[in-house]
């Protein structure tokens, strides 16, 4: 059930030192809970590194609770709404640049959600199209925008 997300995330963040105070959204998609704290920067981490892994325990603890639960995702002080927010900008530049001049753009190298975001942000542009890429090296992805024939 989603009515112990939350107060599981808060018994965590209280166990591992943060002082939090922990907001519930219900979203088309499923739960958000967003994290307010004196210290944001520790809890999302170098490019929401620490955030993801947050999410993810959660979400595991959840699970094993009740393999119903749905899936419950974390933010804090809305630095996913940013990151989304600036990652389907530099989409659209990048889309922009293709149809303007012809070329093929390369982004860089992202995990499978910030892939989908691109991809569906892309999907009906008559004008480029979208694939994923394998990058040496790493297990993300990049994404090569190119014009659409």
């Amino acid at each position: 059930m989603s009515a112990q997300s939350k107060p599981t995330l808060e018994q965590l963040l209280r166990l591992l030192g943060f002082g939090v105070t922990v907001e519930e959204h219900q979203l088309d998609e499923g739960l958000l809970l967003d994290v307010k704290t004196e210290d944001p920067g520790r809890l999302i981490g170098r490019q929401g590194q620490t955030l993801t892994a947050l999410q993810y325990i959660l979400n595991r603890m959840l699970f094993r609770q009740d393999s119903e639960t749905p899936k419950v995702t974390v933010d804090v002080g809305g630095y996913r709404a940013q990151a989304r927010d600036a990652l389907l900008k530099k989409a659209l530049e990048a889309a922009e640049k293709v149809r303007r001049w012809g070329d093929i753009v390369e982004l860089e190298p992202m995990n499978a959600f910030d892939r989908r975001i691109v991809h569906g942000a892309l999907k009906d542009d008559p004008g480029v199209e979208t694939h994923s890429v394998e990058v040496e090296g790493t297990v993300k992805k990049a994404i090569l925008l190119r014009p659409r024939h």
